[in-house]
């Protein structure tokens, strides 16, 4: 009986657990071994005569990198539940299927989401600035006063599993009041957590607190914008852990500076990372996190299973555990 035919797999970062010895057992593994991505030019070098690349969010996975990976690339597996890094129209002239890792990091990044509403609204940043750089001085009634989210109203941008699993932390830990948008009305949110669907505009005159939870598409790109800002309360908390891409950062910076909404969490930006020279940085009420909505050891090695079997499958040519529909 002949051995199994190993294939020809790259990886472009290491990432945690132990899933790629899976990976190692069955094919021929490359790892990229530098923390950093590699650079366009290296990506080409490296994906050539490959059948599966494992990938990351930072890799621009187009028809150029597909053409030079070769005819043989049967599979695209992206370590994230997100793939506009990816050009599907690309990966289906070539039949190469693509996949993701969507529900493992659920929980974590809707964690993060909560931290970041709750650390922007109470001003933590600031709070820990004043410590570090001694400048913590006598108890002032009026110092650092924040926003609370208890009873409140909290609208959440895009009702999909992150931003269900947002929802009910905040509505059953705060007895919050709940706004959502959505491309269909959601009866388990209404009947399980009072929410209410209406449209973007209502969404952001009547909340306390706003969550961006939608994709990014050529439709939900800069969707919060300088007009959109304007709708907000000026008491109001933004928080995004989506995409950066999502909001307009140049009216966000605005917005703050003039008091039209109050403070901002993002765990996303554009670009990232960040440079410390960018407007947001520093910025009082504003805090940046650096892209670690599913940086638990749970979840990260939740989506090294997923992504490990999509490769295993694909080059195997068979249906990938989690596969992205192109089209």
């Amino acid at each position: 009986m002949s051995e199994p035919t190993r294939s020809r797999i790259f990886v472009t970062r290491k990432i945690p657990g132990t899933a790629l010895d899976r990976l190692r057992e069955a094919h021929d593994v490359s790892i990229w071994p530098d923390e950093l991505p590699p650079a366009p030019e290296q990506l080409l070098e490296n994906v050539a005569g490959c059948d599966g690349l494992l990938t990351m969010l930072s890799d621009r996975i187009d028809e150029t990198v597909i053409k030079a990976a070769g005819p043989q690339l049967k599979v695209v597996s992206n370590y994230a539940v997100g793939f506009n890094n990816i050009d599907l129209k690309a990966a289906r002239e070539h039949g190469v299927c693509v996949g993701n890792t969507p529900d493992v990091l659920t929980g974590a990044t809707a964690d993060l989401a909560v931290t970041l509403l709750l650390a922007a609204a109470r001003r933590v940043e600031e709070g820990a600035a004043e410590v570090r750089e001694g400048r913590w001085g006598a108890w002032k009634p009026s110092a650092l006063l924040g926003v609370e989210p208890e009873g409140k109203t909290v609208g959440v941008v895009g009702m999909g599993r992150i931003g269900k699993a947002f929802a009910e932390r905040m509505v059953r830990g705060w007895n919050m009041n709940l706004l959502y948008t959505s491309r269909s009305d959601q009866a388990d949110v209404d009947e399980s957590l009072g929410g209410r669907r209406v449209d973007l505009d209502e969404l952001l005159a009547e909340s306390d607190f706003v969550s961006i939870h939608v994709a990014l598409t050529d439709d939900t790109r800069n969707l919060i914008d300088a007009a959109a800002l304007s709708r907000m309360k000026s008491t109001s908390v933004l928080v995004n852990t989506a995409r950066g891409e999502i909001i307009d950062q140049d009216a966000l910076v605005e917005a703050i500076k003039g008091g039209r909404i109050f403070a901002a969490g993002l765990d996303v930006t554009t670009p990232e990372p960040l440079p410390p020279s960018h407007p947001l940085v520093g910025l009082p009420r504003v805090i940046i996190l650096p892209h670690i909505g599913s940086a638990t050891d749970t979840s990260r090695c939740g989506m090294a299973e997923i992504a490990v079997d999509n490769v295993l499958a694909g080059v195997a040519g068979r249906p990938l555990r989690c596969e992205v529909p192109l089209g």
